[in-house]
């Protein structure tokens, strides 16, 4: 026994081994995140499948030499709320009242561990403090002026009333209150209501979770809460059986619990595209709006499908890019080991 101390420690001093480390027999680590499904013109494209490879770059690098699976979705996730081509953070939609808030989720497979935020103003990382409500406190959900105390109580900064919204914004407002929308993603009906953004992913050690944050629909009235930090419609993970995370029109995702309906059906054998396809399906055959999902099984099997025109999703498994936004597209790149 001394000798394999003496051993293990030699081949961590040289760099063989480095901690935390994953041995051949556990999980190959995989994240796949979503920018938002909807209505999304051909002029935004290009800056969407751009941030999404950026963002799961992000994601994928605390997946690397052992990194766990909540790292990665955060990391993931701020990335995609400081970019204003997403509707999180910086960048959000509008409420009636020309502010922005904003929802967020987030979940670990292991032990349901769960935390979310709702009509959030003023921070640059509402995924952050969604965490923050699951490690620091005994409850589940902070809404409003509540969540703002909690994240001045833990440190988490504040940004200057208004630097949140976007020129964007401001005039998909003012758009919305002369024509009215559709208030899902953005597109010809509603400019600037720019998509919900998510991720989930699978560690080594076999752990899921899962992340989502929104700024909400486009002229939505003040103090509106999204499926987004509803758990078991937004968000959802369970080591036992996937990770969820949605987007497309809020209300119908909520009334549906299209997260955890998909995991349902992921229970009774169903992989994970199945599960994704045939629920959201369903949902829309019933309740008439869109949506899209990503899953991952408790293998790390991806489930990708949405009933919107479109849906921009990244994932990154070894050293390989996958990536697509339009119906039946899916592209692949081949990436240099880091």
């Amino acid at each position: 026994m001394i000798n394999l101390i003496i051993m293990f420690l030699i081949m961590s001093t040289i760099g063989i081994l480095t901690l935390p480390f994953c041995v051949s027999d556990k999980m190959e680590p995989i994240l796949l995140i979503h920018g938002g499904a909807g209505d999304i013109p051909e002029s935004r494209v290009a800056n969407k499948i751009a941030g999404l490879k950026k963002s799961v770059d992000i994601g994928f690098k605390f997946l690397q030499n052992g990194g766990n699976a909540l790292d990665a979705v955060e990391a993931a996730v701020r990335y995609m709320e400081d970019d204003e081509n997403f509707n999180a953070g910086y960048g959000s939609v509008l409420n009636l009242d020309g502010e922005v808030e904003m929802d967020a989720s987030i979940m670990v497979g292991s032990n349901l561990g769960a935390g979310a935020v709702t009509v959030v103003k003023d921070i640059a990382h509402p995924i952050s403090l969604a965490r923050l409500v699951m490690e620091k406190t005994p409850h589940v959900l902070f809404a409003g002026a509540g969540a703002n105390k909690l994240a001045e109580e833990h440190g988490i900064p504040t940004v200057a009333p208004g630097s949140l919204v976007t020129k964007a914004a401001k005039d998909a407002l003012e758009r919305f209150k002369r024509k009215g929308g559709d208030l899902t993603e953005i597109g010809h009906k509603n400019p600037g209501d720019v998509g919900t953004v998510g991720a989930v992913a699978l560690d080594c050690h076999g752990n899921l979770a899962a992340a989502t944050s929104t700024g909400g629909i486009n002229g939505k009235m003040v103090g509106r809460s999204s499926d987004t930090c509803m758990l078991g419609s937004g968000t959802y993970a369970d080591n036992d059986f996937g990770a969820v995370s949605t987007t497309g029109h809020g209300e119908t995702i909520a009334k549906y619990c299209l997260a955890i309906s998909i995991i349902r059906e992921m229970g009774i054998g169903k992989s994970a595209q199945t599960a994704t396809k045939e629920t959201l399906e369903n949902m829309t055959k019933r309740l008439n709006n869109t949506a899209g999902a990503i899953t991952l099984s408790k293998n790390g099997d991806p489930g990708i499908y949405f009933t919107s025109r479109r849906m921009g999703w990244a994932y990154r498994k070894g050293n390989e890019l996958h990536y697509g936004i339009n119906h039946d597209e899916h592209e692949i790149e081949c990436l240099k080991s880091l």
